[in-house]
């Protein structure tokens, strides 16, 4: 699966820039895609006009970690993974029985755009399962994105030239964009586009940088590590009329 997204839709991290980065601009001409393209037979592209783009290929998947799309008014999902308490999950939201893993997302994040009954880290935090997932809102020109605890299914972000978001499940497609401006995604985190990077296990916490070195020495983007010494000040999630909308409350 693979995401770029227009610095104005999702600015990484200022850490992700290595100085010595060599990146592309990953939405000129189609560059980023094309390659992917090329490199997974059969891959769907969908342009989100100046937002960015999100494709996704079903060609070399892992079995146990399928890769799953969905758009639903104005939200689209790539999901890959498997979440063990589905039913559960389907229940909560009113789902019915034909629902998946990227169906779920989508109403929990619609769910929290529109009621905010839930804090956002408890949200990704009852997902109980092996997933990573990349989300964008049209209507409201955000972002969500998370990895589980444990870092199961592969899964990389890093900055182009222009400081644009790239996303994928493939570590070689995100160098080839970004050059050494990468890292993995840090495990237990989710992200949004006005709240930054946060850890939904210990959502209280700061997030520090840790500059990642490769073989020859050179700045590779940076980790993030949960820094114990920090607390954020929090009154939970703000209470908002299903008029409201969530993305700019946090």
């Amino acid at each position: 699966m693979l995401a770029v997204f227009d610095k104005s839709v999702a600015k990484g991290p200022d850490a992700l820039q290595s100085p010595h980065s060599e990146a592309v601009s990953a939405l000129k001409d189609g560059c980023l895609s094309n390659h992917f393209a090329g490199v997974h037979p059969g891959s769907v592209t969908v342009n989100l006009g100046s937002a960015g783009l999100i494709a996704y290929s079903l060609d070399r998947q892992n079995p146990l970690l399928p890769r799953l799309f969905a758009v639903v008014d104005d939200i689209f999902c790539l999901f890959q993974g498997h979440i063990e308490n589905v039913a559960l999950l389907k229940q909560q939201y009113g789902l019915n029985k034909m629902a998946n893993e990227v169906i779920i997302v989508i109403e929990a994040y619609r769910t929290l755009r529109d009621r905010g009954p839930y804090p956002p880290d408890q949200v990704v935090r009852d997902l109980n399962g092996k997933f990573a997932f990349i989300l964008y809102d049209s209507s409201a020109k955000t972002t969500f994105l998370a990895a589980d605890a444990d870092g199961s299914v592969p899964f990389f972000w890093g900055t182009d030239s222009e400081g644009n978001l790239v996303l994928s499940d493939d570590v070689e497609i995100v160098k080839k964009g970004c050059g050494k401006s990468f890292a993995p995604f840090p495990k237990g985190c989710f992200f949004t586009k006005s709240g930054g990077l946060r850890s939904y296990e210990h959502p209280r916490n700061e997030l520090k940088p840790v500059p990642r070195v490769d073989s020859s020495g050179q700045v590779c983007g940076a980790t993030f590590k949960v820094d114990s010494e920090s607390k954020k000040e929090t009154s939970g999630m703000p209470r908002v009329g299903s008029a409201a909308n969530w993305s700019s409350h946090y």
